[in-house]
């Protein structure tokens, strides 16, 4: 089924129990006083920031979720119980909207955030409230409130720490699979990935980080070209990205693909560019020594400082690795590790 990173559910809280008309009968006493009881209040929905989920494919196969209605109040002063909440866990990095007014309700960045999305109704009142010096045999209660409800929309930014960008066929499969666990869909064609890929790379002498695959970016993806636009949103989070370009591409072509990048990134938020980034030279394999020395000249040209690897054949994975670990080491110790995406 793949990737699922928005959807659109419905929540419904819970209403409230009706209050009870009801009076005592004992024996001898004809017309005993009010003794309805209340009703319950209705349950909450709530959502859950779930860290060990990351993709939204339960929705598709569950889009509505309703919280319990509170029980109707009974004689003998019996109050109804409580209706039973609802908690929805959505994966950790979820940005929940008001589907009607597109309005940002709650992003949910911790680990177990807990956020209330809809308020159960309160119970209605039985008749024993209502019980007066002038009025002893009150007939009045009151109906439970219905709870709120809401469609809502969630749209999910992956919480990685490394961010994989480049055009189709730059190699970032092939280099994901390299770096860590991830067994993505590879082959020699364009938009291969079509849902980010995860990924945990393990580093020696630091915490392990999540790396994400981004789907390839075509020019003019901010636009809406291509798969770019609904995934360059994955981006925002990483506080790394590492620019794939394949060197293996005639005359200028790899810094061309390098300014296509950085272009669609630009155009989609520009505050992007000033992430730390690594600019990466794959496919050595496929060149000699001389070629690529002319791309790096060109990169060196512009004051871009290049790492060169071959995912295929692990040359430079080593290097890419200890580096990528230090960086995000000298991140966590700074407190630079922003995951807002504002």
């Amino acid at each position: 089924m793949g990737f699922v990173d928005e959807a659109k559910f419905y929540v419904k809280a819970g209403d409230g129990g009706n209050g009870c008309v009801s009076f005592r009968r004992e024996k001898f006493i004809p017309k005993g006083g009010p003794n309805g009881g209340d009703g319950g209040k209705g349950g909450d929905v709530y959502l859950v920031a779930d860290r060990n989920l990351h993709s939204l494919i339960d929705f598709r196969y569950r889009a509505h979720f309703k919280a319990e209605s509170g029980g109707s109040g009974q004689g003998s002063d019996r109050h109804g119980r409580g209706g039973k909440d609802c908690y929805i866990r959505v994966p950790q990095g979820s940005v929940i909207k008001d589907a009607e007014t597109g309005a940002v309700l709650v992003d949910l960045v911790e680990p177990e955030q807990v956020f209330l999305v809809a308020e159960g109704g309160k119970g209605g009142l039985g008749n024993s409230r209502f019980a007066s010096s002038t009025n002893r045999t009150p007939r009045k209660a009151t109906p439970g409130r219905p709870g709120e409800e809401h469609w809502l929309t969630i749209e999910l930014k992956l919480l990685a720490d490394v961010g994989l960008i480049g055009l189709p066929n730059a190699g970032k499969s092939t280099l994901l699979s390299r770096l860590s666990a991830a067994n993505p869909k590879i082959a020699p064609y364009p938009f291969t990935t079509l849902e980010p890929q995860l990924g945990v790379l393990h580093l020696q002498y630091n915490e392990p980080c999540i790396i994400a695959d981004i789907p390839g970016l075509i020019e003019g993806a901010h636009q809406g070209v291509g798969l770019g636009h609904q995934f360059l949103r994955h981006i925002e989070r990483t506080s790394i990205l590492l620019h794939l370009i394949d060197v293996s591409g005639d005359d200028e072509q790899p810094l061309v693909d390098y300014q296509v990048l950085a272009a669609e990134l630009a155009a989609y938020r520009k505050e992007l560019l000033e992430r730390t980034h690594l600019v990466i030279l794959n496919k050595i394999d496929l060149v000699d020594e001389q070629r690529l020395a002319e791309v790096k000249a060109l990169f060196a040209g512009l004051g871009i400082e290049v790492m060169a690897i071959s995912a295929e054949t692990g040359e430079g994975l080593e290097r890419l690795k200890t580096t990528i670990g230090d960086l995000l080491a000298t991140q966590r110790a700074e407190g630079h590790h922003d995951l807002s995406g504002e």
